[in-house]
């Protein structure tokens, strides 16, 4: 895979492990709001993705021009 892409990709994959850690210590640390957090940590997790869209795309763009 082209370095470009496969650099934007693990950036996303980051993002979503560090939701999931910062949701999983949030609802350990305070129970009574664990569905609620899940919620928010569900809604900022599909923003990570949706905004490594445009990266990806350009990425890959740049990547395919580089390798003709």
């Amino acid at each position: 895979m082209p370095a470009r892409t496969l650099i934007e990709m693990l950036h996303i994959v980051v993002g979503l492990l560090a939701a999931t850690l910062i949701a999983t210590l949030s609802a350990w640390s305070y129970p009574p709001a664990r569905e609620d957090i899940w919620l928010v940590t569900g809604a900022a997790m599909a923003a990570v993705v949706a905004m490594g869209v445009g990266p990806i795309r350009r990425a890959w763009l740049q990547d395919r021009e580089s390798h003709g």
